[in-house]
């Protein structure tokens, strides 16, 4: 009874190992073609596969090669922070006054803000539409409830122990200005997302912007966008990180109300004209101005806030999972950027983008071949990116074998499932079983992540095309197949 039992093992160990081989032979013919379509007979195709249990390579191409990978490069942010910071990690944000509450509930100097990077402040990933505002309500309420009647002097936000760059390198002009342009901050608030609310008339006509959400003092829109009979939204916002200058081209649709999304010029400046309105409404008296410390000539924010200052209140921020979570799902730029800064604040205090890539670097340095390994930000916007398919493979490897894999991979999209893949292998083989981030710029595809095969196995991928001459679409046909294919092995 047991030899036959055996027997049976060994004879669907065997169909099982020639299925697998037989599907790779297949998934080889497949990359192959893609390789050498004409469509690509210009681009840049790095593509590798491999068991992320052995190690071993299923399927390459130019894998060594370093890419443009827009988006996906958010992997190694993600990956590196519940790496270095632990998924239950999280930041303060912190209201400190120069003198102590009088008995009248008076403090005779002004309110500091202090930033530790809680990118999920007045976040729409956390907020329901309309309620952006409401943690300012409840601080508001908070220090009224600790007899708080009156600030004799100003509200003042403090970004600067997460520096002033505004937008890590290679950040475009394109880009900036735009609500995925919107650059980390020390003091972010509403996804440092500015949006513009425009009536568009005729056709040909200059939409009349009624109004914008925050309202920004001082703010100067040039308004270039024409209406139009394309249909939704075809503009564009230009404007540098600080400056309240802002340029508006493309068009809208004609006969139409649209809101069109842009970054906050300075939010610092504008989470303390946010904090001073809020303590306003609730009844607290502010008889001085909102300011920023970026104008102020400071000693280092450690100093000053040890002596004469006096800490109030503080917020405790999500999890490093939780902001990693909506990262990788819906691909925000931002709470990529914010979780590089909170890797290089938590290690010595200074959390400024470079900071944090220095230390995304070291990390993987001692675990992964970094060779030719090219970080400028965490969300991939930045053209100077470069990294190869083998890296990613690399780190997807590494993670599956951490004590954090579980938590890592909740923040992948699941293919014609959720998030960014939520239309890709739709209703096909690679459903449910392709988990992926994915990423998309101007002449830029790419893929990383994991799939979970028929025959039990666990594969790391990455496909990165640079400079196609296909569109989009046409791209995503073949690289359903590659996904498909993977999912049936």
């Amino acid at each position: 009874m047991k030899l036959t039992s055996l027997l049976i093992y060994l004879i669907v160990f065997i169909q099982i190992q020639n299925s697998f081989v037989f599907s790779q032979n297949e998934l080889e013919n497949i990359k192959n073609q893609i390789v050498n379509d004409p469509l690509l007979a210009n681009a840049s195709v790095g593509i590798c596969v491999i068991d992320v249990k052995t190690g071993e390579k299923i399927v390459q191409n130019q894998a060594k090669t370093s890419l443009s990978p827009a988006s996906t490069t958010k992997l190694f942010s993600t990956a590196t922070a519940f790496e270095i910071l632990g998924e239950n990690f999280h930041t303060e944000t912190k209201l400190y006054t120069t003198s102590e509450i009088s008995a009248k509930g008076i403090v005779s100097g002004d309110l500091w803000i202090r930033g530790g990077g809680d990118v999920t402040l007045g976040s729409k990933y956390y907020n329901e539409s309309g309620s952006e505002s409401s943690f300012l309500t409840k601080w508001a309420d908070t220090l009224y409830k600790l007899g708080l009647r009156k600030i004799e002097g100003n509200v003042i936000g403090d970004a600067s122990e997460f520096g002033y760059r505004g937008a890590p390198d290679g950040w475009t002009w394109n880009d900036m200005g735009n609500y995925y342009g919107a650059g980390p901050s020390g003091l972010p608030i509403f996804d440092n997302m500015l949006r513009y609310y425009f009536k568009i008339n005729g056709i040909g006509t200059k939409p009349e912007l009624l109004k914008t959400f925050p309202i920004v003092e001082n703010f100067n829109f040039n308004n270039y966008i024409e209406g139009s009979s394309s249909t939704g939204d075809n503009s564009y916002i230009y404007g540098a990180p600080y400056s309240l200058d802002r340029f508006g081209t493309g068009y809208l649709e004609a006969n139409s109300n649209i809101t069109v999304k842009g970054s906050i010029p300075d939010p610092e400046l504008q989470f303390a004209i946010e904090l001073k309105n809020a303590l306003i409404a609730r009844g607290i008296e502010v008889t001085g101005k909102a300011k920023n410390a970026r104008n102020m000539q400071l000693e280092s924010a450690w100093k000053r806030y040890s002596v004469g200052h006096f800490l109030i209140y503080k917020h405790k921020s999500p999890t490093v999972a939780s902001i990693a979570y909506w990262t990788n799902l819906k691909s925000v730029n931002l709470f990529a950027e914010e979780l590089v800064c909170w890797i290089g604040f938590h290690k010595n205090g200074n959390g400024s983008t470079e900071n944090g890539i220095n230390y995304i670097d070291k990390f993987w340095d001692s675990r992964i071949n970094t060779a030719g390994l090219f970080l400028k930000d965490g969300s991939g916007l930045s053209r100077t990116n470069a990294i190869s398919a083998e890296h990613f493979c690399e780190l997807l490897k590494h993670m599956h074998h951490s004590k954090n894999a579980a938590a890592f991979k909740k923040t992948f999209a699941i293919a014609g499932e959720t998030g960014t893949m939520v239309d890709i292998c739709k209703n096909q083989a690679g459903e449910g079983r392709v988990k992926a981030k994915s990423g998309t710029m101007s002449k830029v595809k790419s893929y990383a992540g994991y799939v979970t095969t028929k025959s039990g196995k666990e594969l790391a991928f990455a496909f990165i095309f640079n400079n196609y001459n296909c569109t989009n679409s046409a791209l995503v046909l073949k690289i359903e197949k590659l996904m498909n294919t993977m999912a049936v092995m």
